[in-house]
């Protein structure tokens, strides 16, 4: 206990300025976390579950669709494919 204050050459400031600090460096990490998340989300807006797995089921009920159509599968297949698909 220098001169009476208690809290050194710095006084009370020294608190602060060890927050501020540490504030800094918490904003510096998370800044950098943000940073990497955002290099490796998902640019999809509706998410990244339904990227390639939806896009690849959307292409094949298509193509049940069409050979519905066409006559080449019954009914009764049509459906259990689209069931197994998902739809």
């Amino acid at each position: 206990m220098m001169g009476g204050w208690g809290f050194g050459m710095m006084g009370a400031f020294g608190l602060f300025w060890g927050l501020l600090c540490l504030l800094a460096l918490v904003g510096i990490v998370g800044g950098i976390v943000f940073l990497i998340r955002g290099a490796f989300a998902c640019k999809h807006r509706h998410g990244c579950k339904s990227s390639m797995a939806d896009n690849e089921n959307g292409v094949a009920l298509k193509l049940l669709d069409e050979r519905y159509a066409r006559g080449e599968i019954e009914r009764d297949e049509y459906l259990e494919k689209r069931g197994d698909l998902g739809k």
